[in-house]
């Protein structure tokens, strides 16, 4: 089975538009998302509707944020979720999508497990919320205790920077991996990068393709510059979430 793993949409259309025609060409069998479906971008609906159509899917802190309250973000990250909430309020003559938007959101699960696959957004010890950065890989007591909740392998989103951290502390970007990596029986766990903002310095959006033991890195390029336009065109957005698109930050 081939599986494409994707994460943090975030409102982001064309970015995920454009990750989706590019599954479509990889023979893939099932789609995976971890999360983050909203937040930031100016599609959230859409994205929301295409985030229906996948195999599984888990919640995301901005998802969960749009349900109830944000806590912990930035001024700008709240803004745009009580307008992503406003959006999901606001019924625009089909009161049927409404609703299952909503309930779609709210029975997101926060883990998906399948073998060895642990599945999540922040990280097995905190699924929803908690950061693990590369630089993280100096601090050895935390990397012991998330990898201690690790089955096998774990794939996680949420930091928006992809690559692979291994249980004896070490983080290898795509780059680094020629943005290919065979599994082994070492622990590892997998960052699939962003779809909609990516934040490695690399514009184009992130996932990852995962077929038996084989994984894949795959950065697919989309129009930045008209999610930008739609970001700028809403006051409720900040104009730096447009802006953060066009470095990849």
């Amino acid at each position: 089975m081939k599986r494409a793993i994707l994460s943090d949409i975030h409102g982001n259309l064309e970015a995920l538009e454009a990750v989706l025609a590019d599954i479509a060409d990889q023979d893939v069998s099932e789609v995976i998302c971890l999360g983050d479906i909203v937040g930031y971008g100016p599609n959230p609906l859409e994205c929301i509707d295409h985030a229906m159509q996948f195999d599984f899917c888990i919640l995301g802190n901005h998802d969960q944020g749009a349900l109830f309250d944000p806590m912990g973000f930035s001024s700008g990250a709240e803004d745009a979720i009580f307008w992503t909430r406003l959006q999901l309020e606001t019924v625009n003559g089909n009161a049927e999508q409404q609703q299952r938007r909503w309930q779609f959101l709210a029975t997101l699960p926060r883990t998906l497990q399948h073998d060895d696959f642990l599945f999540v957004h922040g990280s097995p010890r905190n699924p929803l919320n908690e950061y693990v950065f590369p630089e993280d890989v100096y601090n050895q007591q935390k990397i012991e205790r998330i990898f201690s909740l690790i089955p096998q392998y774990c794939f996680q989103g949420h930091t928006h920077v992809p690559g692979i951290f291994t249980d004896d502390s070490q983080f290898h970007t795509p780059g680094e991996l020629d943005s290919h990596f065979e599994l082994g029986a070492q622990k590892l766990m997998i960052n699939v990068g962003s779809v909609g903002q990516p934040r490695d310095l690399v514009p184009d959006s992130c996932y990852l393709l995962v077929e038996d033991k084989q994984l894949e890195f795959r950065r697919v390029c989309y129009p930045v510059q008209t999610t930008v336009e739609k970001i700028y065109s809403i006051d409720a957005l900040d104009n730096f979430l447009g802006d953060r698109l066009q470095q990849g930050r």
